[in-house]
């Protein structure tokens, strides 16, 4: 699947490599390499995905990932050389959908790429797609496709893998080592606090009122399950 990609990275030469991989790869690439560049470009061109650095002149990507996940849906890719647990829970609160620590591989970084893509086809599940119902909550394994009522809902990779697992079995407990096994083809270096952003951000986008939760639910001591009838 080609796309338009922006590629923020303030190193000259990384950006260089990364641009021919995604040019190989059949996308159109835009490079730039500071943050108030970034942002602004992101707004202008609309791109299908941003592959972001965190650390860059001007503003830094996290402040750019904070302020465009405020206004489109865009794909976000963080590229860091932060590996700390901190500073990859910050990113997916902010909303990345991905977080990729320096150095890594270019074919890696690809196949995060293809992966994160095909996200990108919205719509109406068609037909033939295994939608699970549970309560207000559709679920498409298959399109990656969630709704709240009639309300599509955009999801990182982490937050729908959470979500598909939950609603094979709707009242089910599984705990959070359960669910870390579910997301660990997403981010290997995912924990069971990650598991714990993620529903908090889950229930940001699915829930009424996120303090009281009526679909994603908490069991003290054991895990989270979703409700198997919700209002």
């Amino acid at each position: 699947m080609s796309a338009q990609v922006l590629l923020a990275e303030d190193d000259p030469r990384q950006a260089e490599v990364v641009r021919r991989y995604l040019v190989a790869e059949g996308h159109e690439v835009l490079v730039v390499h500071d943050g108030r560049t970034a942002l602004a470009e992101a707004r202008r061109w609309r791109p299908a995905m941003l592959v972001l650095d965190v650390m860059m002149p001007g503003l830094d990507g996290l402040h750019v990932c904070r302020t465009l996940r405020a206004e489109s849906d865009v794909l976000v890719l963080m590229l860091t050389a932060r590996a700390t647990e901190e500073d990859m829970l910050l990113g997916l609160e902010l909303g990345a959908d991905d977080y990729l620590t320096k150095p890594y591989s270019p074919r890696e970084l690809m196949a995060r790429v293809r992966t994160l893509l095909r996200r990108v086809g919205r719509g109406a599940p068609p037909a033939g797609s295994e939608l699970r119902r549970v309560g207000r909550l559709g679920v498409d394994p298959v399109r990656h496709h969630v709704t709240v009522g009639d309300e599509p809902v955009e999801c990182t990779r982490g937050e729908f893998a959470i979500l598909a697992a939950l609603s094979e079995q709707p009242g089910r407990v599984l705990s959070r080592a359960q669910l870390l096994h579910h997301t660990r083809g997403i981010d290997r270096s995912s924990t069971e606090r990650t598991i714990d952003v993620h529903v908090m951000n889950l229930r940001r986008k699915i829930e009424a009122d996120p303090q009281k939760p009526a679909h994603l639910l908490t069991v003290y001591g054991v895990g989270y399950k979703l409700a198997a009838e919700s209002p």
